[in-house]
């Protein structure tokens, strides 16, 4: 069983910054495959960002690429999401999810793949 805890949530103005946290339990953090999602009030989840299980792969959503950035801390069993020029379309409650099937990287933008999920944190960007 893998727990996942999100933090680093907050309301900041546009054009802002924020690194939101995503601590994990477990001894085989370094296996799993770890994705950003969000979910905006009314509207389903969304795939942001994620990393592979290996590290050496990043994806992201088109909506966020440029001002978004997906890292992990292996000896912190910590993945980040580093976001950069908020705008107030990125309103949402941000989740992190875990993959324990060492995923290729084009897969890890399904949120039916993860097989663990944090209770999420809320970022809102005012204008």
């Amino acid at each position: 069983q893998v727990q996942l805890v999100e933090s680093g949530g907050g309301l900041v103005q546009a054009g802002g910054s924020l690194r939101l946290s995503c601590a994990a339990s477990g001894r085989t953090f370094s296996s799993y495959g770890m994705g950003w999602f969000r979910q905006a009030s009314g509207k389903e989840r969304v795939f942001v960002a994620a990393i592979t299980w290996s590290g050496d792969s990043t994806n992201y959503a088109d909506s966020v690429k440029g001002r978004f950035t997906i890292s992990r801390d292996i000896s912190k069993n910590t993945v980040y999401l580093q976001m950069n020029s908020l705008i107030p379309e990125d309103t949402a409650v941000y989740y992190c999810a875990a993959d324990q099937k060492k995923t290729p990287g084009w897969g890890l933008s399904l949120p039916s793949l993860y097989d663990y999920w944090g209770q999420g944190t809320q970022v809102t960007v005012s204008s």
